[in-house]
């Protein structure tokens, strides 16, 4: 007979389908008793403090409580958890030994944002939270050049910020990103295509990456061509939907699926790879698309036609068809994995290749940055935010690099913001263009 108290066991994790369309799932007293399960054997655990403030959170409503145990905490409260968590998934993938096919059938994430998806439902989001989530129509916006050089700007200035912060709830010193009126898709439209490749691959530039970081996806698409393999931008996507999933707003995520999978359809009829250059967005695809479409077969052939750029790029090494001739070597370098890069788990890819550049030292840090999306901007959690990314900076002031990149850019702002000092985050991309010298 099987042990009830077993931890982990012989099989791979595995995770369950989204089931968000049934009526139980938004049935709150169906949702309150699954909550108090879960957070009862996390109680009995506690493994995963240390990874972000939801744990706290609600081990202090436990600790606080009459009864000292989950049954004293007030149900009005479990969403005190549900609003700490953002959905990195490093306690499924990293840290809990009772995720299925455990008995206990643990998925905190996906309790999680079932949680965010009944409040949702139930209350809306508040006038931030929309605007923050709603990438593209912001970007369209911001990214208009007389419109930008505004934004910018007030984004560095402390009074401004300061009425941010009064009026909806920004917080005042947290870091915004910049935008760009000269997008990416504006800068691809002016490059000269070369037809000579052995290979090519799909690229999903997002909308961090067309309106935010052009240069970084610039500098990614130099580095692949460089390598022989052509780059076919998709045509005018919208946002992946990770930013409304964490709102709870599965709907809009369906519009924006519907939207998106057509044109990425195209690619993957012509034998095409797909990849992005944020890791969210990659998991977007890989990972919570086919949990939340588990019927849809176009879904599910886009998620298996994605691929992290740095996976892709090895494999070709491992065939023996990356170029390893780099003209400057990097000296120390700092990479933080981030945490929607890790639970893909592919490996250091990013690092494996930043050590091909001979005279190259990586020092890797595997820590939540604590930006997680938006959460680190709200008001109300930038404090969680910076104690969640103070020993990610710790560690890279610590080892004194000469360079510390991340994989998601919102996460090396975060970083360069706790740092205070001159230093500014880069891209792997970015460093690899360089060391090849093109």
């Amino acid at each position: 007979m099987a042990d009830d108290n077993r931890e982990g066991g012989l099989e791979a994790p595995t995770r369950h389908a989204i089931e968000w369309k049934t009526t139980s799932f938004y049935d709150q007293d169906d949702l309150n008793t699954e909550l108090e399960r879960v957070f009862d054997i996390c109680h009995g655990c506690r493994r995963c403090v240390s990874l972000c403030n939801a744990f706290p959170t609600l081990f202090d409503l436990v600790d606080e409580s009459s009864t000292m145990e989950v049954d004293g905490v007030d149900k009005a409260d479990f969403h005190k958890v549900v609003d700490q968590c953002y959905l990195c998934d490093l306690c499924y993938m990293t840290k809990c030994p009772y995720v299925p096919p455990h008995e206990w059938n643990v998925d905190f994430p996906h309790l999680m944002l079932r949680g965010k998806a009944v409040h949702y439902k139930k209350k809306g989001a508040s006038l931030r939270d929309s605007v923050l989530t709603s990438t593209d129509a912001v970007g369209k916006l911001a990214s208009i050049p007389v419109v930008a050089e505004v934004v910018n700007t007030t984004n560095k200035l402390r009074p401004a910020r300061k009425l941010m912060q009064s009026a909806i709830g920004v917080h005042a010193e947290a870091p915004l990103p910049k935008f760009h009126s000269a997008t990416l898709r504006k800068r691809n439209a002016k490059r000269t295509v070369v037809t000579t490749f052995d290979e090519r691959i799909g690229l999903f530039v997002t909308c961090y990456g067309n309106r935010n970081a052009p240069a970084m996806v610039e500098d990614l698409i130099a580095v692949f061509e460089h390598n022989g393999v052509g780059v076919e931008i998709v045509s005018n996507e919208q946002c992946c939907g990770m930013p409304k999933m964490e709102l709870g707003d599965l709907d809009a995520v369906e519009k924006l699926k519907e939207a998106n999978i057509p044109r990425l359809l195209d690619l993957t009829a012509q034998g095409l790879r797909i990849t992005a250059p944020i890791p969210s967005c990659v998991l977007m695809y890989r990972q919570e698309l086919p949990l939340l479409f588990p019927d849809d077969e176009q879904v599910g052939a886009v998620g298996r036609a994605f691929t992290d750029p740095f996976e892709f790029l090895m494999a070709r090494h491992r065939e023996g068809r990356l170029k390893t001739e780099f003209k400057t070597p990097l000296g120390k370098v700092a990479y933080h994995a981030p945490c929607h890069q890790r639970v893909q788990n592919i490996g250091l890819k990013t690092r494996d290749m930043l050590e091909l550049v001979p005279n190259t030292e990586v020092e890797v840090v595997e820590r939540c940055s604590g930006h997680d999306g938006t959460y680190a901007v709200k008001a109300e959690n930038y404090d969680f935010a910076q104690k969640i990314c103070r020993p990610v900076v710790k560690r890279i002031a610590d080892a004194k690099v000469d360079y510390y990149v991340s994989d998601c850019p919102m996460a090396g702002d975060m970083i360069e913001h706790g740092m205070g000092d001159a230093s500014v985050a880069s891209s792997a991309f970015t460093l690899l263009r360089q060391a090849y010298g093109i």
